[in-house]
This record gives structure tokens, C-alpha cells and sequence, in this order.
């Protein structure tokens, strides 16, 4: 255990790195999730098949495999990046599948009478699905996305193995295969990073999910 306190600035470098990760990729999928849900609920039916589409490529489809095909996909297209870019933009595409499905069912909640209350005084549908029905929707979705995001900071690990370098899990790597220490330690040290993400994480969750409770 003694790796801990003789490489804790690596250890620290590597949180903050993990840390960075899933913030950027929690608010894009957040983003890009509730776009996508619009998507899925739309009169459109084009945009119904994209958000449909997407969910089931990404929900079916390992996270390994999603940030491989980003990785050496997007440079065939001509978009070149960092491993880095690469693992933030698979994460991203990776959850916001899910975190779209979380805030579909949170949608299909409201009763269809708000909706209908929206077209009679002349909205339309975007502007009735953004002021209306989504406010309502997203309260009661907080436990579920709260899931994801949860999820989410443990499948970071991968953007890590994959090769984004200076995480938590790389550097883990990086100390037991480049300087020798015992794999345990080490890996203590990565799941005690790991578990001050999640445990905070899911603490603050409960307690927003307390206050959306006692706001509805």
C-alpha cells in the first residue's frame, strides 16, 4: 500500500484527468441525450429514425468497440485529435444513448393533457416539448440519468485502457507494468480514486433528487 503515498501525485494527476473526462462526456451526453429524446417523441418521422437509430447502435454496441470506431473512424473522414478527443467524443456518443432513453420515459410521463393544453393556446411542438413538457419530465428522470452518470464515471475506466493516457486507470498501468509495484496496491490506490467520483456523486444525486421530490 505504501505506492499510494509514494506515487500520490500520480495518483492525483490521473483523478483530475478522470475527472475532466467525465465532466466533459456527463454534460455532452446530457446534451445530446435530451436532443436525441426530442428526437424519439417527434411528429417527425426523419428524426424519429435518428434518435431510434442511434439508441439502438449505441445501446447494442460495446463502449470498446464504439471508441475503436471513433478513434480510427473520424481520421478516415479527415477529423484528426488526441486520444483524448476521441475517448470524450465515444464516451459521449457511448451515454448519451442511455441518458436519451432515461429522459423518453421521464417525457412519456407527462400526461399527454399538458401537451395538449400547449397546441390549444398555439404553441408548437418544440416550443411546447421545451417549456412544458420537458421541465416536468426531466424532474422525475433525475434517479435513472443519475444511474447513468454513475455508469458513466465507472465506464471511463475503458477510455482509460483504450489509450487516452495520464487517467486513473493508465497510470494504475503504468505503475505496475513500467515501475514494478504489486498490482494490488496499485489498484487500491484506482478503485479509491474511482470510489471519491461515484460515493460524491451519488450523494449529491440524493440530494437533488430530494429537492426535485419536495419542488413537485
Amino acid at each position: 500500500m505504501g505506492v499510494i503515498v509514494e506515487q500520490f501525485p500520480l495518483y492525483v494527476q490521473g483523478f483530475l484527468q478522470t475527472l475532466l473526462i467525465c465532466l466533459i462526456s456527463a454534460i455532452g451526453a446530457l446534451v445530446v441525450g435530451t436532443v436525441l429524446a426530442g428526437f424519439r417523441v417527434s411528429p417527425v418521422p426523419p428524426l424519429r429514425m435518428v434518435g431510434a437509430a442511434w439508441v439502438t447502435v449505441f445501446r447494442n454496441t460495446p463502449l470498446a468497440v464504439v471508441l475503436f470506431a471513433v478513434a480510427f473512424g473520424l481520421p478516415e473522414l479527415g477529423i484528426n485529435g488526441s486520444y483524448f478527443y476521441f475517448g470524450v467524443i465515444g464516451l459521449t456518443c457511448y451515454t448519451a444513448a442511455f441518458v436519451c432513453e432515461a429522459v423518453r420515459s421521464g417525457i412519456n410521463s407527462v400526461s399527454a393533457g399538458q401537451a395538449e393544453a400547449a397546441r390549444a393556446i398555439g404553441l408548437t411542438f418544440s416550443q411546447s416539448l421545451s417549456l412544458i413538457v420537458l421541465p416536468q419530465a426531466l424532474r422525475t428522470v433525475v434517479p435513472p440519468l443519475g444511474s447513468v452518470i454513475i455508469a458513466m464515471i465507472k465506464n471511463s475506466a475503458i477510455v482509460g485502457a483504450f489509450g487516452v493516457g495520464g487517467d486513473l486507470f493508465a497510470n494504475g498501468v503504468q505503475l505496475t507494468s513500467a515501475q514494478g509495484y504489486a498490482a494490488a496496491g496499485v489498484l487500491a490506490g484506482v478503485l479509491l480514486g474511482y470510489l471519491l467520483l461515484t460515493i460524491p456523486g451519488g450523494i449529491l444525486l440524493g440530494v437533488l433528487e430530494r429537492k426535485v421530490a419536495v419542488a413537485r
